[in-house]
Parts: structure tokens; C-alpha cells; sequence
């Protein structure tokens, strides 16, 4: 794979993955249980906004540096911005926290990741960030066969009963990617039915998204909705207009707290045209 997510930090589809991943795990810590987080597709951990890759596309610009500037943000979007700045203790935003760090820095001690990158510069640079943290493993390895292999997840001889899975592949091969993520869902439902699964997904036309969502709706879930930001016009020319978040087995009422902060994103994000959608694909049972 050629990917690097390094070219992307902070944009908006990273705003809206973020705000999205950091709500699901505030809902997990609302038990004293331990719970369990995989990311399949973590990538390094952390980006320097500064880099090389960042500086030639400026996505960032865009993305997290507009929000910064929003007035009057939802709950749910200043607790994004304000763990974003804590890993910019220096008072400029000069890092940007992947979805791994993000998550261990919202875990608790007894709470646990499994960190999964394939590529091998990017895995080598998320054992480092991890090196010292002992409720992180990471995996260099395929996310998908991590699904397989560690769902359902066990601490010693016992299962850990509550969890999430991110989902968040490159989408390098579109065509091929969305029937791994059924096939996969498929699977690690059977596995680990009380898990919530989150995929992130990229819109170019939405048009052509419908067949995956079907596909999503029939799963065996306890229901399933969509959160979208997109930036620019659907019938924009540019490759992206924006993504979406894909929810399975959401927790009580994440709808609704995310209901007020995808306007706010539309508007503070997006260019002429830009719009927001949050709809349920199966309904809650």
C-alpha cells in the first residue's frame, strides 16, 4: 500500500471520525467494567502538522484549524478540540493525535487497545509511541485477520463483554474494500455481538455508496445509522466531498448527541453546498 495518512491529519474527514470515535469511548467509560478497543487500520499514532507530508496539502487548514476558530461548539466538539490540544502542550496546534492515541489517552487503566497497521514504517512508529504503555498492543499485521484472531477479546482466561472495533481502511481498492468490510462485520458479529463497530468511509458520489449500505442494514445488529459531513456539493469535481461514519450496535442515544455538532461542522468546514446526514439505516432494537 501506498497510503499515507500523514498527507491527511486533521482534515475533515479526521474532524468528523474523531468527534465520532471519542463519543463511542465516552460511552464505554460510563461503566466501571473494562472494555476493549481494536483499530485495525491505525496508522502511526501521531502526525507532526508540520511534516513534509502535511505542509504539501494543507488539509489541515481545512479541518481541525477552522474549528479551532468556530464559536459556540457542541459538547461533543470541544471535547474533540480539547484532546486534540492536550497533545499540544507547547500552545500551538503543531501534532495531530491519530485514533489510537486518541483512545489511549481516553482509556482508563483498566481498559484496553489493540493497534493494528500493516504498513511497516507506520507499525514501527506506533510500537514507539506505545512502547511504555502497557494497556496498548500493536499488531503488524492485516486489521481484517486481526478480527478474526482477537475478537473475541480475553483478558487471561475471561472475556472482556463490552468493546468497539474502528474499522478505518485506506480505501486504496474501493471496489474490493467494501465487501471485505461486510464480510468482516458479518464475521466479528457472530464473534462479539455486544461490540459496537464504527467504519469510516470516504464520499465521492454518494450515489454509489447505496449497495454498502444495504449490505450494512440487513447485518445482524441491534441497529445501524450514518454520520455524514460533506464539504463540497455532491456533482463537485474534486475527488473527495466529504465521509461518513458507519455505526453498528450504537450506544443509547449517540444519535442525538451527535445530531447538533454535524451542522456546526457543515458550516464551519464546508464550502458552498455543503451539507450533513445522520440517518438510521436499520432501527434501534
Amino acid at each position: 500500500m501506498n497510503y499515507r495518512h500523514a498527507f491527511h491529519a486533521g482534515n475533515h474527514a479526521d474532524v468528523l471520525k474523531h468527534i465520532v470515535l471519542l463519543a463511542l469511548v465516552d460511552a464505554l467509560k460510563r461503566k466501571d467494567t473494562p472494555f476493549f478497543v481494536l483499530d485495525t487500520h491505525a496508522g502511526r499514532g501521531r502526525y507532526l502538522l508540520g511534516g513534509a507530508e502535511s505542509r504539501k496539502t494543507s488539509e489541515a487548514d481545512e479541518g481541525v484549524f477552522r474549528l479551532l476558530d468556530a464559536p459556540r461548539l457542541p459538547a461533543l466538539a470541544e471535547a474533540y478540540l480539547r484532546a486534540v490540544q492536550a497533545n499540544n502542550p507547547v500552545g500551538a496546534l503543531v501534532a495531530y493525535p491519530g485514533s489510537p492515541l486518541l483512545v489511549a489517552q481516553a482509556m482508563r487503566d483498566q481498559d484496553r487497545l489493540a493497534a493494528c497497521e500493516l504498513q511497516p514504517e507506520e507499525a514501527a512508529a506506533l510500537k514507539d509511541l506505545f512502547a511504555h504503555d502497557p494497556r496498548v498492543a500493536v499488531h503488524a499485521r492485516d486489521g481484517y485477520g486481526a478480527m478474526k484472531a482477537l475478537l473475541p477479546p480475553r483478558a487471561g482466561t475471561q472475556r472482556i463483554a463490552r468493546g468497539l472495533v474502528l474499522i478505518d481502511p485506506p480505501y486504496e481498492a474501493q471496489d474490493a474494500e467494501y465487501p471485505q468490510i461486510i464480510a468482516a462485520l458479518r464475521d466479528a458479529l457472530e464473534r462479539w455481538p455486544a461490540a459496537t463497530y464504527a467504519v469510516w468511509y470516504p464520499i465521492k458520489q454518494r450515489r454509489t455508496l447505496q449497495p454498502f449500505f444495504r449490505k450494512a442494514a440487513a447485518l445482524p445488529s441491534r441497529g445501524a445509522f450514518v454520520a455524514e459531513l460533506q464539504v463540497r456539493p455532491d456533482d463537485s469535481p474534486l475527488r473527495l466531498t466529504g465521509s461518513g461514519m458507519l455505526v453498528l450496535n450504537p450506544p443509547w442515544q449517540l444519535d442525538q448527541a451527535l445530531a447538533p455538532v454535524l451542522p456546526v461542522l457543515a458550516a464551519a468546514l464546508g464550502e458552498a453546498g455543503a451539507s450533513q446526514r445522520l440517518e438510521w439505516l436499520r432501527p434501534p432494537t
